[in-house]
């Protein structure tokens, strides 16, 4: 057993083993404000790539373009005469048939063959995609390049019936669908996530905080020095000896370390659906608001002039009374005092009886005067 043991390959593959054990505990045992790195960054040179495509899909049930959109006969035509079939795109009904854009995300890790879904979205007036097969059609990246091969049948999830004289059933979006597995990979980017023994995570909100807080769990985890926080979101990591033969075991494992998280105060504002988010971390200091509402509304009311009985020459006409009436509610002042949770924050605003647009109003005044310790984010 002890002649097994000292076995360069078997004692690797125990501290491989003990390696993603504790990264797994570690995982397991996460605290109130941790997180497991994966769930953080992404690794460099992962990040999918778009690519589009445009095609035709067949098969409708008459709900495809209608005469009016030319370019689907024209398409259709050029698609047959590559077929060695020749018409005139006037001589073609093209109800059937949809045109139609494709898209989808490549990972540039992936090899020639790897299937990925793709989703078609209706160019024209075509009322539904139900029933539609989408022809062989190439998706190209940036590069001008096809890289990916799509064709297959579309799936909606939803209906559009027409039954005419304005009666009509319609479930979910029907000039939308996917096809699952349906582009085929055929010229990969040939991407690489590792050079030279090293590579790097990219954190999806980049704080200093943080990338220093990944930055530390790595190195306690594999050794000083394995990782170096470079900026707010690049870790750099060289990749321990032990794992030079097998990376991929190393990144499973890091990506199961537990670290702290952290990020600036912010309060996001919506004015158009009245949506207030008020994160961690916000605090107000002391401050008083005093918020009256003024309301002024202009109407307009038609009075009718009638001439006197038996005149000679008068006319019946319309004359607008325009009104306006203001209604200015009373200030109401209210202390604001220091606080330091989510949850006080909660209550002063509560405590303001005002509307989400006012409040918008409210914690925009109080950033200007200093009071809103956060970044006002405004979407």
């Amino acid at each position: 057993m002890a002649r097994l043991m000292a076995h360069p390959g078997l004692q690797r593959l125990v501290v491989v083993g003990a390696t993603l054990l504790l990264a797994s505990q570690a995982a397991l045992a996460l605290g109130p404000e941790e997180s497991r790195i994966k769930d953080l960054a992404i690794l460099e040179g992962t990040s999918p790539e778009p690519l589009v495509g445009y095609g035709l899909v067949i098969g409708l049930n008459g709900t495809g373009d209608s005469p009016k959109a030319g370019g689907t006969s024209n398409s259709l035509a050029t698609l047959l005469e590559r077929l060695d079939v020749t018409v005139a795109p006037a001589d073609l009904k093209a109800k059937n048939v949809a045109e139609v854009m494709i898209t989808t995300e490549l990972d540039p890790n992936l090899s020639a063959g790897a299937r990925v879904d793709v989703k078609v979205s209706s160019l024209n007036d075509a009322s539904s995609l139900e029933g539609g097969i989408l022809v062989m059609t190439p998706l190209k990246s940036m590069d001008g390049v096809a890289r990916v091969v799509a064709q297959g049948s579309i799936s909606l999830g939803g209906f559009n019936v027409n039954a005419g004289s304005g009666n009509s059933v319609r479930k979910n979006h029907a000039q939308a669908g996917i096809i699952s597995n349906g582009g085929t990979v055929r010229v990969p980017f040939g991407g690489t996530w590792q050079q030279a023994g090293r590579l790097a995570w990219l954190l999806h909100m980049p704080d200093f905080a943080t990338a220093a807080a990944v930055a530390g769990s790595i190195n306690s985890e594999f050794g000083a020095g394995t990782a170096l926080a470079r900026d707010s979101q690049r870790i750099e990591v060289a990749i321990p000896t032990a794992f030079g033969g097998d990376p991929v075991t190393f990144v499973a494992a890091m990506g199961q370390l537990a670290t702290t998280t952290d990020a600036p105060a912010r309060v996001v504002l919506n004015e158009r659906t009245g949506t207030i988010i008020v994160g961690k971390n916000v605090k107000l200091k002391e401050a008083a608001v005093a918020h009256g509402t003024l309301k002024v509304v202009v109407s307009t009311v038609y009075d009718v002039s009638q001439p006197q009985a038996f005149s000679q020459g008068g006319k019946t006409v319309v004359t607008p009374d325009v009104r306006a009436d203001t209604t200015e509610n009373e200030a109401r002042v209210l202390h604001v005092p220091d606080t330091g949770t989510v949850a006080d924050v909660v209550g002063v605003l509560n405590e303001i009886g005002a509307t989400p647009r006012d409040i918008i109003a409210i914690l925009e005044a109080l950033k200007q005067a200093g009071s809103l310790q956060a970044d006002l984010v405004i979407m």
